[in-house]
This record gives C-alpha cells, structure tokens and sequence, in this order.
C-alpha cells in the first residue's frame, strides 16, 4: 500500500458570497456539493466500514475547496463555469425563502441566468479549469 498522498487531476469547489452569515454558508455549502454525486458518480469513493463491520455512506474521493467573493467575484465565476461548460450547481438568495425542492425549482427557473442573484455556486473538473473560473476568488478562512 502506497504512502504517496493522492493527487488529483480534478477539482470540486464551492464559491460562496462573501457576505453570508455563518449558517447561510454552511446551508449553501452542504446543497450545493449534494448533486455531484448523482451527475457525476466518479467523485463519489467507496463505502466506509469500522473495525466492528458497521458500513457507512460513501464521500467523495477528494477534498471540496471552499472560497469567497464579492457577488461580482461569483457572477464572473458562473459565466465561465457555463462557458467551460463544467458540471456545477447554483444557489441563489431566493431559495432562502423557500422551503422545498419543488420551490427552489422555480425559484432558479423563474430567473434569466444574467440575473440570478447568486449567493453560492459549486463547479467540479479538471484543476486547471476549475481554477480558472475561481479567477479572482480566495480560499474561504
């Protein structure tokens, strides 16, 4: 068994706005990683199991980079998430005021793309393309 860290060509981040409260970004945060798994199932690792046989969920294979910026920062950050046409999931501040799936649906579904006021986005590809629609971002403290 190899001692070597893990190195991954792929990147999964998640974009905040910097002005949410605590809670906001941690909501924000959990919703936003929750579809990669389902749309992209090689970010998903094997099950866990203790020493006594208990078996757990499976995780994603790599760490989420968590970052903030302004909302100019995140608008930026979308269009070249889109242009890239890399999987990616948003949040936005009118789903703070819904209170389900259905909801939230139409929530993003009632606004052109150009005025989503986005609060969070999530984006998953290669690293160096990943990093580039983070242009301007900074690691989340």
């Amino acid at each position: 068994m190899s001692t070597e860290p893990l190195r991954f060509d792929t990147k999964i981040a998640v974009l905040l706005r910097e002005d949410l409260e605590p809670w906001q970004r941690l909501n924000v945060t959990a919703f936003l990683v929750s579809g990669l798994g389902t749309q992209v199932p090689e970010v998903i690792g094997e099950p866990y199991e203790g020493a006594d046989g208990v078996g757990y969920l499976p995780m994603f294979r790599q760490p989420v980079l968590v970052f903030q910026g302004t909302k100019e920062t995140l608008t930026a950050a979308h269009a070249r998430a889109l242009s890239r046409a890399l999987p990616r999931a948003v949040f936005t501040g009118d789903l703070f005021t819904t209170g389900n799936d259905r909801d939230n649906r139409a929530a993003v579904r009632a606004v052109p793309t150009a005025e989503l006021d986005l609060v969070g986005l999530s984006v998953y590809g290669p690293r160096n393309a990943v990093d580039k629609v983070l242009k301007g971002a900074r690691m989340h403290p």
